[in-house]
């Protein structure tokens, strides 16, 4: 699928806007049109009404351990500073970054891509090659042209140019990797011969993304992705606070005011949907990677002994939930990590996946985490950041007093207060091991239309075929559920097309057209994604039929007039 081409329908049908964008808009911040918040809505709606609302606790669930309980809640963007510091996010919620010192971008350090370049007729004039990088998302094709642009060549002359492997920037300034050897240019196979010139800097051979000349770009550091905010307004710097950057952590500080204000019992999950920023350095790919987005997460609490049983459950549920949606076939994988990717509190990860098309061909996305995070978070706010010690236990970290470095005192103090849970039937007392399936909607919501998208060759009203455009969402989530055609504007047929019109709309989205030929009517609501058309024409008045087509199956049927509410209820709900 070519990306451009959903971006382009996304803004023309009213799906995503770029925010601000008679400003010339706000880089990583989007827009949803009034096509994209009724999808949006409707995911979360599905979301919310499969894991929550409609969840049964008098039940087991299929493959689930045991009957269990969920319940939600709306925890505020701005919370007190310490949640922050004894998540970790404080210390550790941070990116790499590099800056261009010719352009002032920023980049975020691990997301530019590169290759090594040389040209050829500078073999042996010891002029050393150049490794040229872009943050495109056409990157192979934004690689050659600034390439060739840097030594001087025309396209028609790309055949001098030598470009390397594609590496990330880290990958390609490592001593590992090394440079082109100008004096022994290809080894005995005929490949490119790499040493180290561990003498030089590795930057001052970087062609930055957008700069002109090697070398400008400054050594990686740190850069923390929370967003800083003052509270008050005489506010200073010590009422500094910081917007979530994920929604989990109210959650966990709300854990034992959920035990006292309901009747919940472990095992039990607690929901919430809302927004998360993030400050990220280069957002990019459309919605993918933005700096405000909405997450939908659950934490589901277990006893120790069984999580590893609700961690399997919870895995292969959310992947279901993605598959009966629509989400199906080789673009969406579900990927356990290895071991050197867990998280120093994680028992265990899986990711799902989706095979986004601005991605390289192979390469998969995150849609979602499901995590087996153990006690890491309650007892990180019982007790103070916990750490990894040497022999891989968690423990809270200390640090010298200041002024008596032979003591020490926690680096961030947990609330001190007791979120242990205590079994009424066998009296057993133990801090709830923590499983967390962690969606996005935005992504969610992206991979849905990247799914949905469809093109086909139909005839037009004079027979000749034409490109037809298809959202093919699946009915649960499709925008407007029906669209209701008189045929024409004349005999009474708009009167009884409004009246169905209205029974529709009272019980979800509908739209109503008359306007234009009903073949252009029918394209119209395609390229938004409505299942289903009704048409009333002149066979309504004799038998009080009107016609139905399906979306997908350019199928047609009719029915009676007094059962059309029934007859798209059953097939969207």
């Amino acid at each position: 699928m070519d990306m451009d081409k959903l971006v382009s329908l996304c803004k023309r049908r009213g799906f995503l806007f770029q925010s601000s964008e008679i400003y010339g808009g706000l880089n990583g911040f989007w827009d949803y049109g009034p096509l994209g918040v009724e999808l949006k809505r409707n995911i979360k709606e599905a979301w919310w009404q499969d894991m929550v609302r409609g969840h049964d606790e008098l039940s087991t669930p299929a493959g689930a351990p045991e009957a269990y309980e969920m319940t939600g809640l709306d925890c505020t963007i701005i919370m007190h500073p310490q949640v922050w510091k004894v998540s970790g996010h404080y210390d550790l919620f941070c990116d790499m970054m590099v800056d261009c010192k010719a352009t002032k971008k920023r980049y975020r350090y691990d997301q530019i891509k590169g290759r090594w370049a040389f040209r050829k007729d500078q073999v042996g004039t010891g002029k050393p090659p150049v490794f040229v990088t872009t943050v495109a998302e056409e990157f192979d094709a934004d690689i050659e042209r600034r390439a060739l642009k840097y030594f001087n060549l025309r396209s028609k002359q790309a055949d001098q140019l030598d470009l390397g492997e594609l590496m990330s920037l880290p990958q390609g300034i490592s001593a590992q990797h090394g440079y082109f050897e100008s004096e022994t240019y290809y080894d005995a196979e005929g490949k490119p011969a790499l040493t180290d010139y561990s003498s030089d800097t590795p930057l001052n051979h970087v062609l930055a993304p957008e700069a002109n000349e090697v070398g400008t770009l400054t050594e990686p550091r740190e850069f923390n992705l929370m967003f800083k905010t003052i509270v008050g307004a005489m506010g200073t710097e010590e009422d500094a606070a910081f917007l979530r950057p994920e929604t989990a952590q109210g959650i966990f500080v709300n854990f034992k005011n959920v035990l006292d204000s309901t009747r919940v019992k472990v095992p039990f999950g607690i929901a919430q949907i809302g927004k998360s920023f993030r400050n990220e350095i280069t957002p990019r790919n459309f919605t993918f990677r933005s700096r405000e987005f909405e997450q939908m997460e659950i934490e589901f609490f277990c006893h120790p002994n069984a999580s590893r049983k609700w961690y399997e459950y919870w895995r292969d549920r959310r992947m279901k939930w993605y598959t009966d949606l629509g989400l199906a076939g080789e673009r969406l994988i579900m990927r356990e990590h290895a071991a050197d990717e867990l998280s120093h509190y994680s028992v265990g990860t899986a990711d799902i996946e989706y095979a986004f098309p601005f991605l390289p061909e192979g390469e998969y996305g995150e849609l979602e985490g499901i995590a087996h995070r153990g006690d890491f978070d309650l007892r990180s706010h019982m007790e103070g950041k916990l750490v990894k010690n040497a022999e891989g236990c968690l423990e809270v970290e200390m640090v010298p007093v200041e002024g008596k470095p032979d003591k020490l005192r926690p680096k961030h103090r947990g609330s001190g207060r007791d979120l242990t849970y205590r079994d009424e039937v066998t009296n057993e007392k133990f801090v709830p091991h923590v499983i967390e399936p962690s969606s996005g909607a935005d992504r969610a919501t992206l991979a849905f239309l990247c799914e949905a998208y469809y093109e086909d060759e139909q005839p037009d009203e004079k027979g000749e075929m034409q490109t037809r455009v298809v959202m093919r969402f699946h009915p649960r989530i499709a925008p407007i559920k029906a669209a209701v055609f008189p045929l024409v504007k004349k005999d009474g047929l708009p009167e009884i097309a409004q009246e169905i019109y209205r029974k529709l709309k009272a019980k979800f989205s509908a739209f109503y057209d008359e306007k234009g030929a009903v073949g252009r009517r029918y394209r119209r609501q395609d390229e938004a994604g409505t299942p289903y058309c009704i048409t009333v024409d002149g066979q309504t008045l004799t038998d009080n039929t009107v016609t139905i087509r399906d979306r997908d199956t350019l199928e047609q049927w009719r029915v009676k007039v007094d059962e059309v509410v029934e007859e798209i209820s059953k097939r969207v709900m």
